[in-house]
């Protein structure tokens, strides 16, 4: 007789919380450094705002959504080693295409100040 095994219900809500949670400090911080650099408009802001600053929070999301996806996958039955790496992969490339285009989004505000960005201008 085969048994299935529990679902990870406990590391999917764990996983979605530490999503949640360091995606609200990425954001705060964000906000803060940009509001900073607003009032400052120093090329050191900016590059600050790829420091340790950013790179922490971005990382707790990281690492949350790659349980999440991952428990997500074993709660339909995928095996854990399966799991991981595909959660692994696709939160890796995900979360590299995300900090490039936010590393080019900064260069661009840093040249073109506000505006350069505006999306609702680009009609």
């Amino acid at each position: 007789m085969f048994v299935f095994p529990e679902p990870p219900y406990f590391f999917l809500l764990a996983g979605l919380l530490a999503g949640i949670t360091s995606g609200l400090a990425f954001e705060a911080s964000l906000k803060q450094l940009v509001q900073e650099w607003s009032i400052s408009r120093s090329t050191r802001t900016i590059a600050y705002l790829q420091g340790v600053q950013l790179q922490l929070p971005f990382l707790g999301i990281c690492i949350g959504i790659c349980i999440f996806l991952a428990s997500g996958l074993e709660v339909f039955g995928f095996p854990t080693s399966l799991s991981y790496g595909v959660a692994i992969i696709l939160t890796l490339l995900t979360g590299l295409l995300i900090w490039s285009q936010l590393s080019k989004l900064l260069v661009q505000l840093e040249r073109g100040g506000s505006r350069s960005i505006d999306l609702d201008s680009w009609g």
